[in-house]
């Protein structure tokens, strides 16, 4: 599936902000599901950037510094990305849970040395004594590792209440499993933390979920904003598997992705030291559409928490020639 991708965001400030810096994870690249034809970050003012470069996880990452007065700030992400279809392993197939968690562990010499990172718990995907015992519910012994994380992903869809008013970026991923309540990024956050409680490795995927049509059946929830959904490992023979809690499903091809990390704070798409400007609000509207699809009208001057975004002409910054997949 070939897609448009339009990412805006709009920070207002109450007053002049006289100079900020910025740390932006909003450059695609290519990888084993996706191909990215074209990507490019405006910003409104256009500052200065430096190049582009690669965090500790490997996603591409640049920097902007504005340094004249300020009350409006704006970013722009625009991409066209072919998404391949991806159809999972049988689970039966999957090796059990145990072995990946011994493998992970390797009486403190993880013989998957790479994976065993996301072992480990996070400021915001840290299990507690609850999350850990409603995962292990679903880890019989024995059980293979991607049964055990479909079900898994099932039961937070299930049980868990999608609700945009229950939490804020920054909600405790404890009080999101109190309320039994919040967003794709408190269920991904819930889905790592449980699997971590038990010795696995999952990671964080920021990105994009297509926008609904009309016509379609189905409404994936999470659209016209960003979105998050969980990456499992499971085993050398079958890698990292992407499961999305707030839809219930194996990641396929209406998902997009941004970056990977620990948890949203190692990702965050927009984040930087700002002097002055005072209150702000921020919005951020997102359509991601099948190139055959006629674009929607522009998101419209928005207000409070669900402010939309203007873009003025700026320079772009451009991923490299030939990203690394």
């Amino acid at each position: 599936m070939r897609y448009r991708l339009r990412h805006t965001t709009s920070y207002s400030y109450s007053w002049p902000v006289d100079m900020s810096y910025h740390l932006l994870h909003l450059t695609l690249q290519s990888g084993p599901r996706q191909t990215v034809t074209d990507c490019a970050v405006h910003t409104a003012p256009e500052g200065r950037t430096g190049e582009i470069g690669r965090d500790h996880f490997g996603n591409l990452v640049s920097h902007l510094s504005i340094e004249e007065p300020h009350t409006r700030f704006d970013v722009e992400l625009t991409a066209e990305v072919d998404v391949q279809p991806f159809t999972a392993p049988p689970e039966a197939e999957t090796p059990p849970w145990e072995s990946i968690r011994d493998l992970l562990n390797g009486d403190g010499f993880p013989k998957a040395f790479e994976p065993c990172e996301f072992a480990l718990g996070s400021p915001m995907a840290d299990a507690d004594d609850a999350i850990a015992a409603y995962a292990a519910q679903s880890l019989p012994p024995g059980r293979p590792i991607l049964a055990a994380a479909r079900e898994l992903t099932k039961r937070i869809h299930d049980d868990f209440r999608y609700d945009p008013t229950a939490t804020e970026v920054f909600t405790p991923v404890a009080e999101a499993m109190k309320q039994r309540a919040g967003v794709c990024q408190d269920f991904a956050h819930l889905q790592i933390a449980m699997l971590r409680s038990h010795g696995l490795a999952a990671r964080y995927v920021s990105g994009y979920i297509r926008t609904m049509q009309p016509g379609d059946e189905n409404g994936l929830r999470g659209a016209d904003a960003s979105h998050a959904w969980v990456s499992v490992w499971c085993g050398d023979a079958h890698g990292w598997i992407d499961l999305d809690p707030t839809n219930d499903l194996v990641v396929s091809e209406d998902h997009v992705t941004l970056a990977v990390g620990r948890d949203y704070n190692d990702i965050s798409p927009v984040r930087g030291v700002v002097l002055g400007g005072g209150p702000h609000r921020v919005g951020v509207a997102v359509e991601l559409l099948p190139l055959d699809a006629p674009p929607k009208q522009a998101p419209a001057q928005a207000q409070g928490q669900s402010q939309g975004q203007t873009q003025t002409q700026s320079p772009s910054i451009a991923p490299p020639s030939t990203p690394k997949a």
